[in-house]
């Protein structure tokens, strides 16, 4: 996923501040609006497929996030996710919906969907972005450091919509 979100590992850092080298659209106001974000949570069989950030990243390096990345000029945050899963994966998704994701980045704009069905088996077509690819189920996830640790709740509750009889496996 390429987003431009700052690493969490330097924590005398202000995260919105940490942005280097981005081109950022000014509010009327003059302050920096967030950067448009679309990602996908792919569920499948009561697990949902998560992508780990290359160590080299500059934005959130070595943890674990939902496929996705920004959302072009003139693209539709739908729009996006269909190209960042097919840039991504190799996948073609079918029907995308929205779904609530908490991001404590002021900095970033996110907005996530729920893939349940999509053409292809996801594959790492971006080695340089990610270092693996994992299926995980519910109970899995709290021991994972995952890029923004407060979507936790969100991203259990995308595989429980579709899988609750993967509820045991969410403590």
């Amino acid at each position: 996923m390429d987003v431009s979100r700052p690493s969490s590992t330097a924590p005398s850092e202000p995260r919105a501040g940490a942005l280097t080298g981005e081109r950022r659209v000014l509010n009327p106001d003059g302050a920096a609006a967030p950067i448009q974000i679309a990602v996908a949570a792919l569920v499948r069989d009561g697990r949902v497929l998560l992508c780990h950030r290359h160590p080299s990243r500059r934005a959130y390096p070595d943890c674990w996030d939902l496929v996705g990345g920004h959302v072009e000029v003139g693209e539709s945050p739908g729009q996006a996710v269909h190209r960042e899963c097919l840039e991504e994966l190799g996948v073609t998704v079918q029907d995308p919906a929205p779904m609530p994701f908490t991001n404590t980045d002021p900095a970033l704009d996110v907005r996530a969907f729920l893939v349940t069905r999509w053409d292809g088996e996801p594959v790492n077509a971006a080695p340089d972005e990610h270092d693996d690819l994992r299926w995980f189920r519910p109970g899995e996830l709290a021991g994972i450091k995952l890029a923004d640790p407060a979507s936790l709740p969100d991203i259990v509750n995308a595989i429980l919509s579709v899988a609750p009889s993967a509820a045991p496996y969410a403590t």
